[in-house]
Protein backbone atom coordinates (compact mmCIF):
# COMPACT_ATOMS: atom_id res chain seq x y z
CA UNK A 1 0.00 0.00 0.00
CA UNK A 2 1.24 3.49 -0.98
CA UNK A 3 1.31 6.75 1.08
CA UNK A 4 2.20 10.24 0.61
CA UNK A 5 5.69 9.10 2.29
CA UNK A 6 6.15 7.15 -0.91
CA UNK A 7 6.02 10.34 -3.25
CA UNK A 8 9.22 11.32 -4.86
CA UNK A 9 9.55 14.04 -7.43
CA UNK A 10 10.04 13.90 -11.06
CA UNK A 11 10.63 16.70 -13.26
CA UNK A 12 9.13 17.28 -16.69
CA UNK A 13 10.44 19.34 -19.23
CA UNK A 14 9.19 20.74 -22.37
CA UNK A 15 11.71 23.01 -25.02
CA UNK A 16 10.78 25.20 -27.99
CA UNK A 17 14.18 26.76 -29.31
CA UNK A 18 13.85 29.54 -27.81
CA UNK A 19 12.62 28.69 -24.12
CA UNK A 20 11.88 26.13 -22.02
CA UNK A 21 9.85 24.58 -19.25
CA UNK A 22 10.74 22.16 -16.33
CA UNK A 23 7.80 21.69 -13.89
CA UNK A 24 8.51 19.32 -10.79
CA UNK A 25 6.00 16.89 -9.84
CA UNK A 26 5.72 14.72 -6.69
CA UNK A 27 4.19 11.06 -7.59
CA UNK A 28 3.32 7.90 -6.41
CA UNK A 29 5.30 4.82 -7.40
CA UNK A 30 3.72 3.36 -10.13
CA UNK A 31 2.78 6.50 -11.79
CA UNK A 32 2.83 6.43 -16.11
CA UNK A 33 4.61 8.84 -17.99
CA UNK A 34 1.43 10.47 -19.50
CA UNK A 35 0.54 10.84 -16.15
CA UNK A 36 3.14 12.75 -14.94
CA UNK A 37 2.58 14.93 -17.81
CA UNK A 38 -1.01 15.56 -17.31
CA UNK A 39 -0.27 16.41 -13.01
CA UNK A 40 2.43 18.95 -14.56
CA UNK A 41 0.23 20.58 -16.24
CA UNK A 42 2.29 21.49 -19.23
CA UNK A 43 -0.16 21.76 -22.09
CA UNK A 44 -1.49 24.87 -19.99
CA UNK A 45 1.94 26.82 -20.65
CA UNK A 46 1.96 24.86 -24.39
CA UNK A 47 -1.43 24.31 -25.78
CA UNK A 48 0.16 22.35 -29.04
CA UNK A 49 1.06 19.77 -27.06
CA UNK A 50 -1.64 16.96 -28.14
CA UNK A 51 -1.71 13.96 -25.23
CA UNK A 52 -2.79 11.64 -27.18
CA UNK A 53 -0.27 11.19 -30.01
CA UNK A 54 2.90 13.18 -28.30
CA UNK A 55 6.30 11.33 -27.99
CA UNK A 56 7.58 11.08 -24.09
CA UNK A 57 11.34 10.30 -22.99
CA UNK A 58 13.36 9.41 -20.33
CA UNK A 59 16.71 10.48 -20.25
CA UNK A 60 17.04 10.85 -24.35
CA UNK A 61 15.36 7.81 -24.92
CA UNK A 62 11.41 7.27 -26.12
CA UNK A 63 9.13 5.33 -24.06
CA UNK A 64 5.51 4.10 -24.21
CA UNK A 65 3.03 6.46 -22.40
CA UNK A 66 2.36 3.55 -19.78
CA UNK A 67 5.89 3.67 -19.12
CA UNK A 68 6.17 3.49 -15.07
CA UNK A 69 8.86 6.18 -13.58
CA UNK A 70 11.32 5.39 -11.53
CA UNK A 71 12.52 8.07 -8.94
CA UNK A 72 16.08 9.95 -10.23
CA UNK A 73 14.16 10.24 -13.75
CA UNK A 74 12.55 12.67 -15.90
CA UNK A 75 10.28 13.03 -18.41
CA UNK A 76 10.75 14.65 -21.33
CA UNK A 77 8.36 15.94 -23.55
CA UNK A 78 9.23 16.14 -27.39
CA UNK A 79 8.54 17.94 -30.43
CA UNK A 80 7.47 16.52 -33.71
CA UNK A 81 10.67 16.94 -36.51
CA UNK A 82 9.86 19.85 -39.15
CA UNK A 83 12.49 18.00 -41.42
CA UNK A 84 12.98 14.73 -42.58
CA UNK A 85 16.94 14.57 -41.21
CA UNK A 86 17.53 12.12 -44.37
CA UNK A 87 15.93 14.48 -46.84
CA UNK A 88 17.97 17.51 -44.91
CA UNK A 89 21.13 15.30 -45.59
CA UNK A 90 20.35 14.85 -48.70
CA UNK A 91 19.84 18.14 -50.04
CA UNK A 92 22.79 19.12 -48.46
CA UNK A 93 24.98 16.63 -49.96
CA UNK A 94 23.19 17.72 -53.50
CA UNK A 95 23.44 21.07 -52.88
CA UNK A 96 27.66 20.33 -52.37
CA UNK A 97 27.84 18.30 -55.64
CA UNK A 98 25.97 21.61 -57.46
CA UNK A 99 28.53 23.82 -56.07
CA UNK A 100 31.73 21.70 -56.68
CA UNK A 101 32.55 21.41 -52.86
CA UNK A 102 31.97 17.12 -53.36
CA UNK A 103 32.41 14.45 -55.83
CA UNK A 104 29.56 13.94 -58.39
CA UNK A 105 30.65 10.08 -58.15
CA UNK A 106 31.82 9.28 -54.70
CA UNK A 107 30.14 12.11 -52.57
CA UNK A 108 33.57 12.52 -51.26
CA UNK A 109 35.08 16.18 -50.97
CA UNK A 110 37.21 17.34 -53.82
CA UNK A 111 40.82 18.40 -53.03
Amino acid sequence: MTNEADKFVVDVIYALPTQQKVISVSVLPGTSAIDIVRQSNMVSFFPEIELETVKLGVFSNVVKHDQVILPGQRVEIYRPLIADPKDVRRRRADKAKDEGRANKVTGGRVS
